[in-house]
C-alpha cells in the first residue's frame, strides 16, 4: 500500500498569509488571514505587510493542520511561494518553510506564484471533482500585477504568449478607482458599481498593439483626462455617474483582454480556455468568458472565487505535482521579487 502524500502549502507573496494542506491531490484545508491595515493607505505598504505576516503565519499554519486533521509529523513535503511578490512578505513565508522543513527532515518545494494561479484549476475538493483543463490550454492570467496570455502545455511547461508592456489590468482598475475617490482595493468596488451601470455610456481609449501583448496606460490616461473635462462642467459628475463610469471602464478593460485572448485561441487552434488571478473574480470578465464560450465553442474554466485571490491551495497543488516529479528545492534558495511564468 502506497503511503499518503501530504503537502503543506504556504503563500505570503503580498498581504495575505495563507496555508493549505493537500492529501494525494485532494484539498483538506485552506486558511487565509487578510490584512485590513492597508485600506487606509490606498495600497499595500510592504513594511506593514511583512510585520503582519510574522504575526499571522504560525496561527494560520496551525489552523490549516488542525482543519486537515493531521499533525506536522504527517507532512510529506512543504511547498512555498518563492516569488514573485513583495520581498519582505516572501521572506517571512520562505524562512518559515525552511525552518519547518529542516525541523521535520522533509523536502522543500519552491513554487512560482504565477504558475500557482494557473494550476489553481487542478485543485480538487473531493474524489469526484474531475473538471480540469486538458493540455494544451490557454490561460488568461489577470491580477493587480500581471496581465498575461499563457500557453499551458503541461504542469511544468508554460509559455507566455503575450503580456502587458506597462500597467496590468488590475492595476488600471485600482488606479481609476482611486482617481474617482472610491477607495482601495478598487476591483470589488468597480465590479459592484458596474452591475448597476450602463457599459455603453462612455468610451475610452483602446490600444492598438500587434500580437498578443497588452497595454493599459493609454486607457488610464484617457479615463483621467475625460474625467477632468467632465468635472469642469459638473463638480459632482463622479457622484452622479459613478455606476456608468464603472460599467464603461470595466467593459473597455474586458474588451481589451478578450480580443487578444480570442486572437491567441484562433491562431493556436485551442478551445480549452481558462482564466486565473485576482481579476478573474470580476463578474464582467466571467460573463465575457461565457459569451465567448457560446460564440466560439470554447470549453472554459473559471476558478471558484476563493481560488482567484492569493491562496495556499494553489501553492499546495503545484507543490503536489512537483513532488511527484521529485522537483525539490535546496535550503539556500532565496526568494525573488520579479519573474514571469
Amino acid at each position: 500500500m502506497e503511503k499518503d502524500i501530504y503537502i503543506l502549502g504556504i503563500e505570503s507573496s503580498c498581504d495575505d498569509t495563507s496555508a493549505a494542506v493537500i492529501k494525494n491531490g485532494i484539498l483538506l484545508s485552506n486558511v487565509t488571514a487578510s490584512q485590513a491595515v492597508h485600506e487606509a493607505y490606498g495600497g499595500v505598504v510592504p513594511e506593514l505587510a511583512s510585520r503582519a505576516h510574522q504575526q499571522n503565519i504560525v496561527p494560520v499554519v496551525d489552523q490549516a493542520l488542525k482543519r486537515a486533521g493531521i499533525e506536522r509529523e504527517d507532512l510529506t513535503a512543504i511547498a512555498f511561494t518563492r516569488g514573485p511578490g513583495l520581498m519582505g512578505s516572501l521572506h517571512v513565508g520562505v524562512s518559515f518553510a525552511k525552518g519547518l522543513a529542516l525541523s521535520l527532515g522533509i523536502p522543500m518545494i519552491d513554487v512560482n506564484h504565477l504558475q500557482g494561479h494557473i494550476l489553481a484549476h487542478f485543485i480538487k475538493e473531493n474524489e469526484t471533482d474531475n473538471d480540469q483543463p486538458e493540455f494544451p490550454f490557454l490561460c488568461l492570467l489577470v491580477s493587480g500585477g500581471n496581465s498575461q496570455i499563457v500557453l499551458v502545455k503541461s504542469y511544468k511547461d508554460m509559455e507566455v504568449l503575450g503580456q502587458t508592456i506597462d500597467d496590468a489590468a488590475g492595476e488600471a482598475i485600482d488606479k481609476c478607482s482611486k482617481v474617482m475617490g472610491l477607495g482601495y482595493p478598487g476591483g470589488p468596488i468597480i465590479d459592484r458599481l458596474a452591475r448597476q451601470g450602463n457599459p455603453e455610456a462612455y468610451t475610452f481609449s483602446k490600444p492598438n498593439l500587434p500580437g498578443y501583448d497588452y497595454s493599459f496606460s493609454g486607457l488610464k490616461t484617457s479615463f483621467l483626462y475625460s474625467l477632468r473635462d467632465w468635472l469642469k462642467e459638473d463638480p459632482d459628475f463622479i457622484e452622479h455617474h459613478k455606476e456608468d463610469l464603472a460599467a464603461s471602464l470595466e467593459k473597455t478593460i474586458v474588451d481589451i483582454l478578450m480580443k487578444k485572448l480570442r486572437l491567441a485561441a484562433k491562431d493556436y487552434k485551442i478551445r480549452q480556455v481558462a482564466v486565473a488571478g485576482g481579476v478573474s473574480a470580476n463578474n464582467g470578465l466571467r460573463n465575457a468568458f461565457h459569451l465567448y464560450a457560446q460564440k466560439y465553442g470554447w470549453k472554459i474554466f473559471i476558478p471558484k472565487f476563493s481560488f482567484t485571490t492569493d491562496n495556499a491551495a494553489m501553492i499546495a497543488i503545484t507543490g503536489y505535482y512537483k513532488y511527484l516529479e521529485k522537483e525539490f528545492c535546496p535550503i539556500e534558495a532565496p526568494a525573488f521579487s520579479r519573474v514571469t511564468v
